[in-house]
């Protein structure tokens, strides 16, 4: 255990060493600064040429929303018509056939919005045409989407009163010509060089150590496992994720995957503050959430390590922790891989998380439910600013003085907003969760009803946490399942379609409006008086409100399902 320990700890370490530098990268692509990457401008142009996008056009916050909801429109009417008709079109060497239109349309939303929630194998529900032009596809557009949302943000508290933010198809361009190819190539090749397939083969026949003839899936996988970690997503292009392994080979890409998914929503805290020129509150927010993954990070390790009681008891202590664990990896990658993949709003697995311990099940929903500790690409701090409005709104109640963030005002409408948006992440899953449980038990009349109880493989709390961490993931743009839940089924394709839009543009559409309300606002210079935000004392009291806010909405669905199992298992 002791060296597995120095293995999560050297992934945490070498996250950081390589965000830091990233982090100044990114402030100077999107100021537009020099970089090494320079030579990519007549690519660039060529690109904006091509489109009809004037580069040195200023937008508006609601036009950067107009144009990221109707690219994202476009982009959802392709997907869901190549993956209807996918088994009727070319690179299908294993003749796979298209998905019906409730799959399509909930796989084209999952994939639209960096959720990757798979009510599919990815050996058999997908084609390789389909792999490539719609996954792997979506998987760069939606994480840029995330960044170049990000980069307004940063553009409204860079200088002073303004209402010129940037253009989006620039911020979403560079963010996929700049960042997310660069690191895949590099990425990929790792892969590649370790032996995960990049190739059109079909599949293959092996002889198993038992004896037995099996056919192995293969294909361009490793182009594709690169992005779904680069870019936050987590789809696997086979069904067990990254605990296949020609998805993940060893611990060498097993290191590499893991801290793929983490630099770049880590660097977007540092690039944060070098564009705005305040690097202390930048590590301020670094290690608030630093600290929120270690107080679900630690529990989760111990859990995992104990392994089940039940095992314990006949005499299996040995065998007790590695259910559902990847051997070859051993418990700690595994219950760091749980957590970090969960904060950040990934979703690829290397364990099944239907087999954690109820502990560890309950930390990682909680950890989707919280969705601001580091968060998926771009968002994570989109949803954190969320909770910074709150808590200085909170803290100007306080001490008696109009609240005020980064030189501007905040009132009514900004709080409003804020609100609202706090509020609609648990409305989501817990309305969910409870229409679900109700449609369990009484949806014998319905004409798209399934067989009462053909959806959990488990009764009781364990099954509701199955259930509970469906809609917890849908909503937080995750895409991790407890996997003992049958979702392949219309009524789960088309409720957490809904969630899945719901819960990732509505948090995108509620900070990019507050900030663009705030940088049109007349700029306040600090005085004696003024609230500051990159103090210790209000990283505690950001801390507190997004532990509050969570505690109070998902504490009695916890209760139901990984708490009451915990108490039920002893």
């Amino acid at each position: 255990m002791n060296t597995e320990m120095t293995g999560i700890i050297a992934c945490f370490l070498l996250t950081v060493i390589i965000a830091f530098p990233l982090g100044k990268y990114i402030a100077k692509v999107f100021k537009g600064e020099k970089t090494f990457t320079d030579f990519l401008n007549p690519l660039e142009r060529f690109i904006f040429r091509f489109c009809g996008i004037d580069p040195k056009q200023e937008m508006s916050w609601k036009q950067h929303l107009v144009a990221l909801l109707s690219i994202n429109m476009i982009w959802f009417v392709y997907a869901f018509i190549i993956l209807i008709f996918q088994g009727n079109l070319f690179l299908n060497p294993d003749g796979n056939p298209g998905m019906s239109p409730d799959l399509s349309f909930n796989t084209a939303i999952s994939f639209l919005v960096n959720c990757n929630l798979q009510h599919y194998s990815g050996e058999t529900g997908l084609t390789y045409l389909s792999q490539l032009l719609v996954i792997a596809f979506l998987q760069f557009v939606s994480a840029a989407t995330g960044i170049a949302a990000v980069v307004v943000l940063f553009r409204a508290f860079a200088g002073k009163t303004t209402d010129q933010l940037g253009n989006f198809f620039v911020f979403f361009t560079k963010s996929i010509t700049r960042i997310l190819i660069p690191l895949s190539i590099l990425v990929a090749t790792i892969l590649v060089f370790n032996g995960t397939p990049a190739s059109f083969d079909g599949k293959d026949s092996i002889v198993n150590l038992q004896g037995d003839s099996v056919q192995v899936s293969r294909g361009p996988a490793a182009g594709m496992i690169a992005i779904k970690h680069l870019g936050t997503n987590g789809g696997g292009w086979f069904g067990v994720n990254s605990a296949h392994p020609l998805e993940n080979p060893n611990y060498l890409t097993n290191m590499v995957e893991i801290i793929a998914q983490v630099i770049i929503p880590v660097a977007l805290i540092f690039a944060f503050g070098f564009f705005i020129k305040r690097k202390k509150f930048a590590h301020i927010v670094f290690g608030v959430m630093t600290v929120g993954m270690l107080v679900f990070m630690v529990p989760n390790i111990i859990s995992e390590a104990s392994g089940s009681p039940a095992l314990a008891s006949m005499n299996l202590a040995d065998k007790a922790a590695m259910e559902g664990k990847e051997v070859r990896f051993g418990v700690a990658a595994s219950a760091y891989w749980q957590v970090m993949t969960t904060i950040i709003s990934t979703g690829s697995v290397n364990s099944m998380h239907d087999s954690s311990m109820p502990l560890s099940g309950g930390i990682q929903m909680l950890g989707m439910m919280t969705n601001s500790f580091y968060g998926g690409v771009g968002v994570g701090i989109l949803n954190y600013f969320i909770f910074i409005i709150i808590a200085v709104f909170i803290s100007g109640l306080m001490v008696g003085r109009t609240p005020e963030f980064m030189g501007r005002k905040i009132e009514a409408r900004e709080i409003k907003i804020a609100s609202l948006i706090a509020l609609l992440h648990p409305f989501l899953i817990l309305a969910g969760a409870a229409l679900s449980s109700y449609t369990l038990v009484n949806n014998g009349d319905a004409a798209w009803a399934v067989p009462p109880g053909s959806w959990l493989n488990n009764p009781g709390s364990h099954g509701f946490s199955e259930m509970l961490y469906e809609y917890t993931s849908a909503a937080a743009n995750n895409g991790s399942g407890f996997e003992g839940l049958g979702d392949g089924n219309f009524f789960w394709n088309v409720t957490t379609g809904f969630v899945l839009i719901l819960g990732r543009f509505l948090p995108i559409i509620g900070p990019v409006a507050i900030a663009g309300l705030l940088a049109s606002k007349k700029f306040i210079p600090e005085s004696a008086g003024t609230l500051k935000t990159d103090t210790v004392t209000f990283g505690i009291m950001t801390y507190a409100v997004i532990m509050i806010i969570a505690a109070l909405a998902f504490f009695p669905a916890l209760t139901l399902g990984p708490i009451a199992e915990f108490f039920g298992m002893r």
